[in-house]
């Protein structure tokens, strides 16, 4: 039923088709380079137009008749980046496209010296030092002419962006809502609203039009708002609605993908992305975090030296030649290819947060806190920016500072496991026992990453003399390990199978204690006391007249000592 809805919103894929050359040219037109390009590679994927299909071109104004002049001259001034030059020749020009472009051209022209001022000073400014001193001028005059109703979707756009830089975040929400309406083909506008929107709440509560373009919007903001379930869905849809050959699409699932962990499947669509599109830049940052999470130090060399050749002066290019040194324990050089990264876009979110990580590799913490800072500001919904700073305020001893990071952490990443175990952490550092048991219970519950939860819960029950859940604890936990076959791997092992020796030889089981001490002899650091607990066994079965076997019913087949432990109710530390 509702794949039939999608496909009657979708069927005339012949009027999509139109209507994306059509915001092309208009794109194209306005210097908005980044959707033009996106209303490109979707109408490439979509079969191609005989010539009588194709869309006319849109009306000529007597105003834009008037303009023209200015216009071109001005629009050869905006290409090569000469924005004041470019807003001198269209003062005074009064169609909407050149008021669009004489607007734009002051505001990107603010910016570009913002930028300018920023680029030597990366790490120690603080917010709202460097600013764009056109903000105000352009906020004034784009208020006074949206009071009388006199911007189209573009200029609307353009208000909508700089309200958002002035901090202006819900007037700004709903100057976007109303461009996206004047002007629902406009990618720019849509994806600055989807920087805005902090929940699924605030996301369900928003007016938007019911066009074809608000399923990739949806998709986008699942994915944001960490959703994958939802936003796979969404993108399953319009494949099977007739965009399959989108490469958007497709880098989209990955990043998805890469947001869940789900490494193999992420690679496997990053690989089929390149073979499709080999020069292409965008997302290979994301593509260099999978490799580098796999130490696949050949093929992020072949990625760093590739990128090299298409574009050495990219943001992505200088994020993967930072993964990559990163990689080979070159903390320094990581650092400086991240810092080339915010030079080329101060802006830029995956560089600040690697720089962060690069600053906590060589101790300079305060030089970390700094980067993951500025890695929220540029957004907020940066789990990893708020989780590395709780990782920063931990090696700090700090721990009321970790909780408030890490509770941000945890909120934008509900059921990642590594947030709950650093919550766990931050409570018993702070001896709130209770609360530290739901979040270990919990990090177990939605599947344990690092197998760590169940180990630290134990250990806090073994604190806090509650042998019963302890045991209870390095159980499952035994159980979990030996299940993924990693148990001579991990170190730990020994340390559960030492206690539940010791707990069921106080319990008088003597074949489980025998078992476990047993276990402990094929660990180097649990062998000694593996020996002496099967000596303490032996001489109290020699003492005892009945048999151990006639007082307790034999162990089952499985190996696993986890048949004599009384199941224990832990509900209670669910949260």
């Amino acid at each position: 039923m509702k794949m039939a809805a999608l496909c009657s919103e979708f069927g005339d894929l012949v009027q999509i088709k139109k209507q994306l050359i059509s915001v092309i040219s208009l794109c194209k037109e306005r210097g908005l380079l980044h959707s033009g390009k996106w209303a490109s590679e979707l109408a490439f994927a979509l079969d191609r137009l005989p010539k009588d299909e194709l869309p006319p071109s849109p009306p000529f104004t007597e105003e834009d008749a008037q303009d023209l002049d200015a216009l071109t001259l001005a629009k050869s001034y905006f290409d090569l980046k000469e924005y004041d030059r470019s807003a001198y020749f269209l003062k005074g020009c009064c169609s909407r496209k050149a008021y669009f472009l004489y607007m734009y051209s002051r505001y990107l022209s603010g910016e570009k010296k913002k930028d300018d001022e920023t680029v030597d000073s990366l790490g120690p400014l603080e917010k709202g030092q460097v600013r764009n001193e056109a903000l105000r001028e352009l906020r004034v005059e784009l208020s006074k002419k949206h009071n009388v109703g006199e911007l189209d979707g573009f200029t609307l756009y353009l208000y909508g962006v700089v309200l958002r830089k002035l901090d202006l975040l819900k007037e700004a929400v709903e100057v976007f809502v109303e461009a996206i309406h004047s002007l629902p083909l406009h990618w720019g506008a849509w994806l600055e609203l989807s920087n805005l929107v902090t929940n699924i709440e605030m996301l369900k509560s928003l007016s938007l039009p019911d066009c074809w373009i608000k399923d990739f919007f949806m998709a986008h903001m699942y994915t944001e708002l960490q959703m994958i379930k939802e936003a796979l869905q969404k993108y399953q849809n319009l494949i099977e609605a007739g965009f399959s050959k989108s490469t958007y699409i497709i880098s989209q699932i990955a990043v998805a993908y890469h947001n869940i962990r789900d490494i193999d499947q992420a690679l496997s669509l990053f690989n089929e992305l390149r073979e499709q599109d080999p020069y292409r830049i965008d997302n290979m940052d994301t593509f260099s975090n999978l490799l580098y999470v796999k130490s696949m130090k050949p093929e992020l060399s072949y990625l760093a030296h590739n990128l090299v050749e298409i574009d050495k002066y990219r943001v992505e290019t200088c994020c993967v030649i930072g993964n990559y040194y990163s990689l080979r324990s070159q903390h320094e050089k990581a650092a400086l290819y991240f810092q080339r990264a915010l030079k080329l876009n101060p802006r830029c979110l995956g560089a600040w947060t690697l720089m962060g990580h690069e600053y906590m590799e060589m101790k300079n913490t305060s030089a970390a806190i700094q980067a993951y800072r500025h890695a929220i500001e540029v957004n907020k919904r940066d789990y990893r920016a708020w989780y590395g700073l709780g990782q920063t305020y931990e090696i700090l001893k700090m721990p009321f500072y970790c909780l408030y990071y890490y509770r941000k952490a945890h909120q934008l990443r509900p059921n990642d496991s590594r947030m709950l175990v650093a919550l766990g952490e931050s409570y018993e550092k702070l001896s709130q026992q209770v609360e530290a048991k739901k979040c270990y219970w919990r990090a177990y519950s939605v599947g344990d990453v690092e197998k760590m939860a169940l180990l630290k819960l134990a250990k806090l029950h073994e604190q806090l003399t509650e042998s019963d859940d302890a045991a209870q604890c390095y159980m499952l936990y035994i159980q979990d390990i030996f299940s993924c076959g990693e148990q001579l791997e991990h170190a730990e092992v020994s340390t559960a199978l030492r206690y539940l020796g010791q707990y069921y030889f106080k319990n008088k089981l003597y074949d489980e204690a025998s078992l476990c001490a047993q276990r402990c002899c094929d660990y180097n650091d649990a062998r000694e006391e593996g020996k002496a607990l099967l000596r303490q066994i032996s001489q109290v079965r020699d003492q005892t007249e009945t048999p151990s076997a006639d007082l307790f019913a034999p162990l089952s087949n499985n190996n696993t000592p986890v048949r004599r432990v009384s199941p224990l109710n832990l509900i209670s530390f669910t949260p």
